[in-house]
């Protein structure tokens, strides 16, 4: 596999048919945000509910909205999509995250939407065009990232095992995928190395977790067994069942549920527009996927958002039960769904069906997951082993971007700029600050070129 992506494949010139699908869908994910019933930001989602029920405005929801995703727009969003070729949600979906919110008429927040899919479509192009021009090409060097995003985010699965089950188990699973990626490279060098290893790393955790939680239900049977022969049950039940009625959580579930299903077909147009979005190929659901997906390798990136996707939806359908406010692109796994879609007609009505099945059972969803703490445990430690694995890879491959574009001086610059942030709280989101670190260094390192205090390194 490749480590670098052509130069070629990071055009993102698109079709007209790719422009209209990416401005309908940001008018309509605008739109949606808008009547508060979903945002693709989780961190922005527990907020919804006090916004939904009148006890904040829709001007501190928009600040809140803001301030959590500007970080990702700008320094992870925006250098993905250019250096890649490939848009992704944070680029497209979180914008229109606070465009809708911001919207004071309903009518209003289509328009914005839409219009910042146009700056989208059109915009990024020119900007693309113009920085591969440059003398110092801090594009071309940001796909350094992909080979250590492609292969660290394979080790998601063992640190989330480690972190959940111990050293032993993640031990084991850590020699299990290194072998499986030995052997996927040695066999079949045609496919992502990483594709079998995650498979069977996600799965294992998922097994660790179900025989947790049976086991410790077998418990707890025997130890309700033991009380009923003891002549306590009956008083159990009954105080059980005063608690169910008592439980506030439950009812504000309940309305959730049935404030999403209300608007089911709103949904699933939405779900309709995100897989053919998915569809056109040139849309990653995430950081690994975007250089899959413009490395031509779709049934790859399809495998590795499916099991992203596992770790997101215990969280996604919480939120949403405790928020009224959906995920816009619902439990993610339209997006692999998308990716092997044959034609945009097929994606639209499968999307939208999924979407459907989604939001329907998003109840029952909620009530398994309550009685599955190990799997909802899981899930936590997914993303954050995701988080963890992608957070190395992207400083890693800044920092490679940084050396390809000025040596000593580009680590210098780059790295100096990505411990500022960590020294001044973070202002921008780790995940982030690295690849805006390479972009800010590439515009220095022109600068100090047409100022003659710089000679780019050859390529």
């Amino acid at each position: 596999m490749n480590s670098v992506l052509a130069a070629s494949s990071t055009d993102l010139d698109l079709s007209l048919a790719q422009q209209l699908t990416v401005i309908a869908l940001c008018a309509l994910t605008a739109f949606i945000s808008h009547m508060a019933l979903a945002v693709f930001n989780d961190g922005v989602r527990p907020f919804m509910l006090d916004f939904i029920q009148g006890r904040t405005t829709r001007n501190a929801t928009t600040a809140v909205a803001f301030g959590l995703s500007a970080g990702f727009i700008f320094g992870l969003g925006a250098p993905m999509a250019l250096s890649t070729g490939v848009l992704n949600p944070w680029l497209v979906f979180l914008p229109t995250d606070i465009l809708g919110i911001l919207s004071p008429k309903k009518w209003i927040a289509p328009l914005l939407g839409g219009a910042w899919g146009a700056v989208v479509v059109f915009g990024l192009n020119g900007a693309n065009s113009l920085a591969h021009d440059l003398p110092v090409d801090f594009l071309t060097a940001l796909q350094q990232m992909s080979t250590p995003i492609l292969f660290l985010f394979t080790l998601f699965p063992v640190l989330a095992i480690t972190k959940q089950f111990g050293r032993l188990r993640g031990a084991i699973a850590a020699v299990v995928e290194l072998a499986l990626v030995v052997m996927t490279m040695k066999v079949w060098p045609d496919i992502f190395p990483g594709s079998i290893a995650m498979a069977v790393g996600v799965l294992t955790l998922i097994g660790f977790a179900v025989n947790k939680d049976m086991t410790q239900r077998k418990l707890d049977r025997a130890e309700a067994a033991k009380a009923a022969a003891a002549g306590d049950f009956a008083q159990e039940r009954k105080d059980g069942a005063a608690d169910a009625a008592e439980d506030p959580m439950a009812s504000l579930f309940s309305a959730s549920a049935l404030r999403l299903r209300r608007h089911l077909p709103l949904f699933m147009l939405l779900g309709a527009g995100v897989c053919v979005l998915a569809q056109s190929h040139v849309f990653g659901g995430g950081e690994a996927t975007s250089f899959l997906i413009a490395k031509g390798d779709y049934a790859e990136a399809a495998q590795v958002d499916f099991y992203r996707a596992f770790g997101f939806v215990p969280l996604i359908a919480t939120t949403a039960l405790a928020s009224g406010a959906y995920g816009i692109a619902g439990f993610t796994f339209v997006y692999p769904i998308g990716y092997l879609m044959p034609n945009p007609f097929i994606a639209a009505i499968v999307g939208a069906a999924v979407f459907a099945i989604e939001v329907l059972a998003l109840s029952a969803i909620g009530k398994v997951l309550g009685k599955l703490p190990s799997v909802r445990d899981s899930s936590e430690h997914l993303r954050s082993a995701i988080g963890d694995a992608l957070g190395l890879a992207i400083l890693f491959g800044s920092l490679m971007a940084a050396n390809v574009m000025g040596g000593g001086l580009g680590i210098l610059i780059v790295g100096g700029l990505y411990l500022l942030n960590e020294s001044m709280g973070r202002p921008v989101v780790r995940m982030a600050a690295a690849p805006a670190a390479v972009i800010v260094g590439g515009v220095l390192l022109n600068v100090l070129y047409w100022l003659d205090l710089f000679t780019p390194i050859k390529g």
